[in-house]
């Protein structure tokens, strides 16, 4: 069984676009995967084990991936995935799943982007600028490489003047720094938050212009969109069932739906939508099922994983 640490993976310096070619070929193939509803342990306040398997029958992978949260580690999100080979089923690998999460979480991000922006879209908002914004960002940035695009920021500590210095060979990109999320969401295209504590929404209904996507990374912060925009899509049901205004929506389909053409995607430029893509398994396995295949037989003392705060 390969052994695959963090360094290992960042090693294979793997594209934004490769990244964006594997949740694509996932989602178009979410329904003919096996992935049952993921396992939450919350043993303490702030902690929790989350674990979630899936089986990929196409490609011969079964696996699991288990993520922790500790809030006084850092980082104080970690994660394992455990490769299995389905058809004998012995271990193949157990990989780090920090950069995994990462850049998966990014790119299905970008691909709801591409998929149901306004085709035109050229100002994007990005609030809680961490690592799953960042992968977001280079992921559409591959996409999009000659497109003139302003990019709001959401001033948060330092991080807005960081993620400015780090893209700043990007030519093609204008930055605006916003204090109020109120004034940053009006007029903007898409927006994307990858904020991971909100307690209340963080703008009015009146903010957000007609024909606008959100991208609500950790759900939290646009209740108040669920009641009146005219679409609402996730990645999987299962995650959005329970929401408070789930039956109220005005129209809702899985993304796959979209691909495979049994749903809509934007009808127009008018439409406002919202895209919850909370992260489904399936992805991390065909990543971890990729990655292990271009690794060589590796060994480690344990799995290495970050040790301090890294960036994508």
């Amino acid at each position: 069984m390969k052994i695959i640490s963090h360094t290992d993976i960042v090693k294979l310096n793997i594209a934004p676009l490769l990244c964006y070619e594997w949740v694509d070929t996932i989602i178009r193939q979410k329904n003919a995967l096996l992935l049952p509803p993921k396992i939450s342990l919350k043993p303490q306040d702030g902690v929790f084990y989350n674990t979630m398997p899936s089986i990929l029958p196409a490609y011969g992978y079964a696996g699991v991936k288990v993520v922790t949260r500790y809030p006084g580690r850092v980082p104080s999100l970690d994660s394992e995935i455990l490769l299995y080979d389905l058809a004998t089923g012995s271990a193949l690998a157990l990989l780090d799943g920090n950069f995994i999460t990462t850049m998966r979480t990014g790119a299905v991000a970008a691909h709801s982007i591409k998929l149901l922006a306004k085709p035109q879209f050229t100002t994007i908002g990005l609030i809680g600028l961490g690592n799953t914004v960042r992968a977001t960002l280079k992921v559409l940035l591959a996409l999009y490489p000659e497109r003139a695009l302003t990019i709001r920021l959401l001033a948060y500590k330092d991080q807005h003047d960081c993620l400015r210095r780090d893209f700043s060979a990007y030519r093609n990109l204008s930055f605006v720094d916003y204090d109020k999320p109120d004034e940053l969401v009006r007029g903007c295209d898409v927006i994307v938050s990858g904020a991971t504590v909100l307690t209340e929404d963080l703008c009015s209904d009146d903010c957000f212009d007609a024909g606008c996507l959100v991208v609500p990374i950790h759900t939290r912060g646009f209740g108040n969109c669920d009641l009146f925009f005219d679409k609402v899509f996730a990645d999987d049901t299962g995650h959005v069932k329970s929401f408070k205004y789930f039956d109220r929506f005005k129209s809702y389909a899985e993304v796959t739906d979209v691909l495979t053409g049994t749903a809509t995607g934007r009808d127009n430029d008018a439409q406002r939508i919202l895209a919850y893509n909370i992260g489904i398994s399936v992805h991390d396995i065909y990543y971890a099922g990729q990655i292990a295949a271009m690794v060589s037989d590796c060994q480690h003392a344990d799995l290495q994983s970050p040790v301090e705060k890294f960036w994508i």
